[in-house]
């Protein structure tokens, strides 16, 4: 029997995610809050139920936008989503249903973004990668297995006198964040997607900033889940790149975690030759495949919603010159559609 998630069978849904051994941070329940409330899209949580207990989840976001598509997407804003079954039944009824509802709104297509392969007969976006890697309890066995240029970096940034702290807003977050997905091109998010995210994940999710005598040089938001630290949304001042400051900023993560008792450091996702895939592979991660496997409905192939698009290459130069504030005034009206 598939159902829709209710408030009242969130505990349930979440206690399912945490048993379930490819159950991820994106799957909570908790991102249909999230998402709704920043960002206004329709959602639709389905789980499948056989003699009382929860055999399978999926989480869609539906995003509907003139500039950017129709898409039905497990799950949007969220770098890994997709069925969790506990058996081939309950995977496939919820295939099913996805691929019902997607014809029935009239979506372009129908996303399922998995860390495996699940659907090999679907086409699937060759863009993506992640970048996971175990974690040494022992601290200074993590510095040592950095690279040496990177750990380099990561001791200048110390030796520059950099602080990290922990704050309780998202005010500095925000002040970083924005400035740099500015220079990069990109439209901001909301600030009140950053609130809500905070408020609604509460001690799984932590804002990190570093400091160089008092002043803000970067912040990075984080989640925590299960035995995992995935450092999700960060960015840095003009001042970042010649303290050394996003270095410095990881390894604080990665420290705290271990003392934390965290086993996985999840660097996230990056597209294939970028800035932030050199960037990763420079800490000595190796990238892993992401499978966006994608149903096409209306579409004759699947969309290409992001930067590398050539189509966007005018937007991304312009973009890059607009004065801070603006771009946090308009870039939200954007970045909604942007899941």
């Amino acid at each position: 029997m598939i159902k829709l998630l209710e408030p009242a069978q969130r505990e349930r849904w979440d206690h399912y995610v945490m048993a379930a051994a490819d159950g991820s941070f994106f799957h909570l329940s908790a991102w249909q809050q999230v998402i709704k409330q920043a960002f206004g899209h329709n959602t639709y949580y389905y789980y499948t139920e056989q003699d009382g207990e929860i055999t399978g989840i999926l989480p869609l976001t539906h995003v509907n936008s003139l500039l950017f598509g129709n898409s039905l997407v497990s799950n949007a804003f969220c770098v890994y989503g997709g069925i969790v079954a506990s058996n081939d039944e309950a995977f496939v009824a919820l295939q099913s249903k996805a691929q019902q509802l997607a014809r029935e709104l009239g979506v372009d297509s129908l996303e399922m973004r998995n860390r495996q392969q699940y659907h090999p007969d679907w086409p699937h976006k060759e863009l993506y990668v992640t970048f996971r890697k175990e974690l040494d309890p022992d601290v200074e066995k993590n510095l040592n297995a950095i690279p040496r240029k990177q750990r380099a970096m990561v001791r200048a940034g110390i030796k520059a006198g950099l602080t990290s702290v922990i704050d309780d807003n998202v005010e500095r977050l925000y002040r970083a964040y924005s400035e740099s997905v500015r220079n990069l091109g990109t439209p901001v998010f909301p600030k009140k997607y950053f609130q809500i995210l905070q408020a609604v994940f509460g001690e799984s999710c932590e804002v990190l900033t570093i400091e160089h005598e008092g002043q803000l040089v970067a912040s990075v938001m984080s989640f925590y889940f299960k035995d995992e630290v995935l450092p999700y949304y960060g960015g840095g001042t003009d001042a970042a790149r010649d303290l050394k400051g996003n270095d410095f900023m990881y390894w604080e993560v990665m420290r705290r975690a271990v003392e934390k008792g965290c086993k996985i450091f999840d660097y996230g996702r990056s597209k294939t030759g970028t800035g932030s895939y050199r960037f990763k592979k420079h800490w000595g991660f190796e990238p892993e495949p992401l499978y966006y496997e994608v149903d096409l409905v209306k579409a004759k192939q699947i969309p290409e919603i992001n930067p590398l698009n050539p189509k966007y290459r005018l937007f991304i130069a312009a973009w890059k010159h607009l004065p801070l504030p603006v771009s946090q005034l308009v870039g939200p009206w954007l970045a909604k559609d942007l899941g």
